[in-house]
């Protein structure tokens, strides 16, 4: 019995030691990768970034303020199959898919008023049964142009 509870102890230190190490080298992807395709807009600061398989979905809300110049940049890991994203307003309006624009990963937009927005990722499918879902890091990057 002594041995099951070492073993079960174990495994949960191992994977909470693991799921930290996979959220630092996401913030590190984010970091060195994708704040660059933020070009001319300043990054916000923030690195929303996690490890998502192939057909996961994810969602993040953040605050948008009126009259300025936004960049959002949705990136992935080498080895993913393409990123659909969506930007809704708080009445589920949808503002912007990609999926309409050629499955882009980047969209730059100005709001008439300050709200909070919900921006919805979803990691498509290869569409091959038999092997191992692709799995890697996705991150949302948020820039602004100063005024």
């Amino acid at each position: 019995m002594k041995q099951i509870i070492q073993t079960i102890v174990l495994t949960v230190l191992l994977s909470l030691i693991g799921g930290g190490e996979a959220a630092a080298q996401c913030k590190g992807f984010a970091k060195s990768l994708c704040k660059k395709e933020l070009g001319a807009y300043l990054h916000d600061g923030n690195y929303h970034a996690a490890v998502l398989v192939e057909g996961e979905e994810a969602e993040l809300y953040k605050t948008f303020y009126s009259d300025l110049d936004y960049r959002l940049v949705i990136c992935g890991a080498d080895g993913l199959p393409p990123i659909e994203f969506t930007v809704l307003d708080a009445t589920g309006k949808v503002l912007f898919s990609n999926r309409e624009g050629g499955l882009t990963n980047i969209w730059d937009f100005k709001l008439e008023s300050s709200q909070q927005l919900k921006i919805m990722i979803k990691v498509t499918t290869f569409g091959i049964k038999d092997e191992l879902p692709a799995s890697g890091c996705v991150a949302i990057m948020f820039g602004f142009k100063a005024k």
